[in-house]
């Protein structure tokens, strides 16, 4: 199962229909939460996702509305006796902040963290499933910006491997070795399959537009995305650190991105089917306007033809 369960799409402040960030991505073993603002306890409950369910936490940068969710759900972590390590990823210069967060209040503490800060820009942790790169964003402190990349696999032919009598126990073989030799031919992995392109993910909060963020989306089948402002505030977007949704929408189209999730949305706007009108006018692809408590699944993957 791979989809994006989304818990908050607010920015600075809630609202009554938008909760604080949080993001929960559902990607085969791994369970990864985003951002965990204020509430996020009680909107997990609301998804049926578990503290159990996760198995790493990342964190962009520490302002509240992306972290404040932390000392809960570190302590529901071990109030459920969640059996596996849980990894956390933050900024290192915010270490302080992620000790004083872990600690806000007494409890018992259980559960395994394995704490690993994100020290440099491009650092890249592997994960179940793929690799999780970290890019520095621009904003008034030290933000990331994640992507996850799985490998490229391979797609078997069967009319090429029928071509060749290849069969049965003979077509993992070939898989593992990469040959096979039949009746004094070789025959290669690459003669008889198509390369089956990894999945992408995205995810960019807090940030101005900057050349981190065109890395972080390029080619994603689903990219996450800030889009606190309108066009009409470009300046101040560009003040504040933060991106339009004119911005989000162009990053999308000229990094190749097929399902845009628009999200944190600043507060002074009620009507968010003006976020959705700018975007589709720069941006042709899929697009969602998140909205709190729903389920943004994965795209299918990318097929490549044979040639």
């Amino acid at each position: 199962m791979r989809e994006l369960v989304v818990l908050g799409t607010a920015s600075q402040a809630p609202t009554r229909q938008r909760n604080h960030n949080g993001y929960v991505l559902r990607w085969d073993d791994e369970v990864i939460l985003f951002d965990p603002g204020e509430g996020t306890q009680r909107q997990l409950l609301h998804t049926g996702v578990t503290a159990t369910d996760l198995t790493r936490i990342c964190v962009t940068h520490f302002h509240g509305d992306h972290c404040l969710g932390l000392p809960g759900t570190i302590q529901r972590l071990s109030l459920d006796r969640v059996p596996h390590p849980v990894a956390v990823h933050f900024p290192a210069g915010g270490a302080e902040y992620f000790a004083r967060l872990r600690h806000a209040t007494s409890f018992h503490e259980t559960a395994e963290l394995v704490v690993e800060p994100i020290e440099a820009d491009g650092q890249r942790i592997t994960v179940r499933g793929g690799t999780l790169e970290a890019r520095r964003l621009r904003h008034s402190i030290e933000t990331y910006g994640y992507r996850l990349v799985e490998p490229d696999g391979c797609r078997m032919l069967p009319e090429r491997l029928s071509a060749y009598g290849i069969a049965g126990p003979a077509v993992g073989e070939l898989l593992r070795v990469g040959h096979l030799d039949l009746a004094g031919r070789r025959v290669t992995r690459d003669e008889v399959s198509v390369t089956r392109p990894g999945q992408r993910f995205a995810f960019v909060m807090d940030t101005a537009l900057c050349d981190a963020v065109y890395a972080l989306a390029e080619d994603a089948d689903l990219l996450v995305i800030e889009s606190t402002f309108l066009e009409s505030e470009t300046a101040l977007a560009a003040e504040a650190g933060h991106l339009t949704a004119a911005q989000a929408a162009r990053v999308a189209t000229e990094s190749g991105v097929r399902k845009l999730v628009l999200t944190h949305f600043s507060q002074r706007y009620s009507d968010l089917r003006r976020f959705a009108d700018e975007a589709r006018r720069h941006f042709a692809g899929d697009l969602v306007i998140a909205e709190d408590l729903t389920t943004v699944p994965v795209p299918p993957r990318r097929v490549a033809s044979a040639g």
